[in-house]
């Protein structure tokens, strides 16, 4: 069960950046995006809370310590990750950011104890070796001439651990999921009322909020789905497979965009189907 609950959770999440990339294909507002993204998602947690009775929680002080550090690494992981873009190329900054599953992979072995089998860590490094290989893209320049752009990857590495951990350590604390998400999304919102030196046109700031909105749906679904998982999973397993969700993202651009698959790429989704065939053994 917690197999088909993380396969979801990459599915849908990844379904979230897939929108995140129509929206920059066709130049929509990154601000824009993000408010609407983060507004969309933290209704739908509100929602969920309320159904499953776990609303009450939000007056619990650990909630709201839980929301801010995961509030923080979700919406400034995000603002460095797209700032990185924009010194680097996408074909180092993608999987580079998504080593970030380490950090949480190692957690979860070192500090709780979560055994794993030598079965396991072969399938781990494959789908680590895939997240890798998916964002390669061959024309792109791979020399890195802007220094910042280091420092950029390794806080937004850090940031999107605080995100992908914090869920886990939640769950180590009987927290429930859903209210933490909820304040961590409404405090990423308020952020990106902030304003910014981009430039918004009419045009951009329509595309990024419509988007932004749908993104935000499919996040809310992805990261609760997540929080599941981790909950009936181990998350040595289920984060490397979370990851996964950037490949969506690839094949979305193949089948709509028309972007070409090449030869690395499709080893990416080769090493992906190996490796999770070899975690379910």
């Amino acid at each position: 069960m917690w197999l088909i609950t993380a396969l979801a959770s990459a599915l849908i999440f990844g379904l979230a950046g897939w929108w995140m990339k129509v929206s920059q294909m066709q130049g929509g507002s990154t601000r824009m995006l993000l408010l609407a993204l983060y507004a969309s998602g933290a209704l739908g947690f509100c929602i969920h809370s309320i159904i499953e009775g776990s609303f009450a929680f939000v007056l619990d002080i650990r909630i709201w310590v839980a929301g801010v550090i995961i509030g923080i690494g979700s919406a400034w992981g995000n603002s460095l990750f797209m700032k990185a873009l924009q010194y680097g190329p996408a074909s180092l900054t993608s999987p580079l950011t998504n080593m970030n599953i380490v950090l949480v992979v190692m957690m979860s072995i070192w500090w709780y104890k979560e055994p794993i089998s030598l079965i396991q860590t072969i399938g781990i490094s494959l789908l680590l070796i895939a997240v890798i290989l998916i964002a390669y893209r061959q024309k792109e320049p791979l020399t890195i001439a802007e220094k910042r752009w280091f420092i950029l990857v390794a806080l937004a590495i850090v940031m999107f651990a605080l995100r992908n951990g914090g869920l886990k350590v939640t769950d180590e604390l009987s927290l429930p999921s859903a209210p933490i998400l909820f304040v961590a999304y409404t405090l990423s919102m308020l952020w990106f009322f902030i304003p910014t030196k981009e430039v918004v046109t009419a045009k951009s700031k329509r595309i990024g909020i419509k988007l932004g909105l749908a993104a935000g749906l499919f996040s809310y679904g992805g990261l609760q789905l997540y929080a599941i998982a981790l909950a009936i999973g181990q998350a040595n397993l289920v984060a490397p497979i979370f990851a996964t969700n950037s490949l969506i993202v690839a094949i979305g651009s193949i089948l709509l965009f028309k972007e070409r698959l090449n030869l690395v790429q499709g080893a990416a989704y080769l090493f992906m189907l190996a490796g999770l065939i070899v975690i379910r053994l």
